[in-house]
């Protein structure tokens, strides 16, 4: 509603981004009751490759490097939806930006999986990949593309229900990579501004110079 434009970062399922895309709609929709311009930028960043590296230890190999997929599947199906709602052509045609659906953390973690395995799966249309650098070299090199990401989920449904069917309680382990995420993220940031007072201090220190005898 401020008009800052937000990266909304550490999402992991479906439901996480549907609550993200409602939020923006509906801070799209304050400022144009406000007489405000609704032309603001944003994003909601979907992590994928975390899934895989936290449920393959769970699961048979024949299901292994499938979740995070299938999650991306089943969030593109949800924001091509909300693309086409009335609500949402409401708000383009006030002129508002959509908040698009960016893929991150798309660098392959399993060595015995293709290196660019999550950038073949999501050439999706509207849609930003924040893919490594050494991810992108690789698909440069050797990567494949099978047509782009199904609109409709494709064949999601079955493979969460395999992967639940498996042990894995997806809804809960969303909730747990986005807590360990955070807290991660807010040790980084803490680590970061610490360096930067330490620097401060040590060029105070120096801008004194010798002490006087």
């Amino acid at each position: 509603f401020l008009g800052i434009p937000i990266n909304v970062t550490l999402l992991f399922s479906c439901a996480q981004y549907e609550a993200v895309s409602e939020a923006y709609m509906r801070g799209i929709e304050r400022r144009l009751q406000a007489g405000l311009d609704p032309r603001v930028g944003s994003v909601a960043s979907l992590f994928i490759s975390r899934w895989d590296v936290a449920s393959n230890k769970q699961l048979p190999d024949e299901l292994h490097n499938k979740l995070g997929i299938a999650v991306g599947q089943q969030t593109y199906r949800a924001y091509r939806q909300m693309l086409a709602s009335p609500r949402w052509q409401k708000l383009a045609d006030a002129g508002a930006l959509p908040q698009r659906l960016l893929w991150a953390s798309t660098g392959t973690k399993d060595p015995a999986a293709s290196d660019t395995l999550y950038i073949s799966a999501f050439a999706a249309p509207d849609t930003i990949n924040t893919m490594p650098e050494k991810t992108l070299h690789a698909f440069a090199d050797h990567g494949q593309l099978h047509g782009a990401m199904a609109t409709d989920g494709g064949d999601t449904g079955m493979t969460l229900a395999q992967i639940a069917d498996a042990g894995v309680h997806i809804d809960a382990l969303a909730l747990k990579l986005q807590q360990e995420g955070a807290e991660a993220f807010v040790k980084s940031w803490n680590q970061l501004l610490q360096r930067i007072a330490d620097k401060a201090a040590a060029l105070a220190d120096k801008s004194k110079g010798p002490a006087l005898r």
